[in-house]
């Protein structure tokens, strides 16, 4: 029984941050018992020496315990179902895992390149929106028929779905629900740039994707996960 072997967790996050709030996602799915290391972006703790010792690329997430320390969050969430190897992450069958496994690295090779062309500018460094007909407003634009056609290929994937690759949720939501969270934070916070780019209104737009994220978000534990200054 993996419980009777508790192993203290620490996970080292950015609040908000996609790739740490994925291992978040995933450990919660677990039903595991850890604690959040929060750094702060705006003060630079994540490129401070006290950090740089546990993962020298000054980047989130890291999680550590007595034994371990790892950096990537995909190798985290790997990891997990290696050591607690109950409510696996990727799959009861070879089916699933290889369903799960191919979601969640094209998300994350082409969801997180789209969202970051457009979050970061706008989201994070808070750029005003390009004036109309500018290059800078036609690159917006063109980054968002990427994001566009990403969520809306998602959105397809869940019809007559309740979780993306299994009967019940696994990484592939510990790794697109964040995304989508984030989206949807952009919607509130840069109303702008979402019209800008068409994607208004989301839950229009992609309406089993909205409503896979509110099952996501009522499961035991999400709420938890959810960033501190949101």
């Amino acid at each position: 029984n993996p419980q009777e072997k508790p192993m203290p967790i620490t996970v080292y996050n950015i609040s908000g941050a996609p790739r740490g709030w994925r291992v978040l996602v995933g450990l919660e799915l677990k039903g595991l018992d850890y604690k959040v290391q929060h750094l702060s972006a705006s003060d630079g703790e994540h490129k401070q020496p006290a950090f740089l010792n546990i993962n020298p690329r000054g980047t989130v997430p890291a999680l550590t315990t007595e034994t371990i320390t790892l950096c990537d969050s995909i190798a985290i969430l790997a990891w997990l179902d290696r050591e607690y190897p109950h409510n696996l992450l990727f799959g009861e069958t070879p089916q699933e895992a290889a369903e799960i496994w191919q979601l969640t690295l094209d998300c994350c090779d082409y969801l997180r390149a789209a969202m970051h062309k457009i979050m970061w500018p706008y989201l994070i460094l808070n750029a005003d929106l390009p004036q109309e007909q500018s290059p800078e407003f036609n690159a917006l634009q063109t980054a968002g028929k990427t994001l566009i056609a990403e969520y809306q290929r998602l959105d397809r994937l869940l019809d007559g779905r309740q979780y993306f690759c299994a009967e019940r949720a696994t990484a592939a939501e510990a790794i697109i629900y964040p995304e989508f969270k984030q989206l949807l934070r952009a919607v509130d916070r840069r109303n702008d740039v979402m019209a800008a780019i068409g994607i208004l209104p989301v839950t229009e737009q992609f309406p089993r994707l909205a409503a896979w994220c509110e099952r996501v978000s009522g499961l035991k534990g999400i709420s938890k996960t959810q960033p501190y200054h949101w």
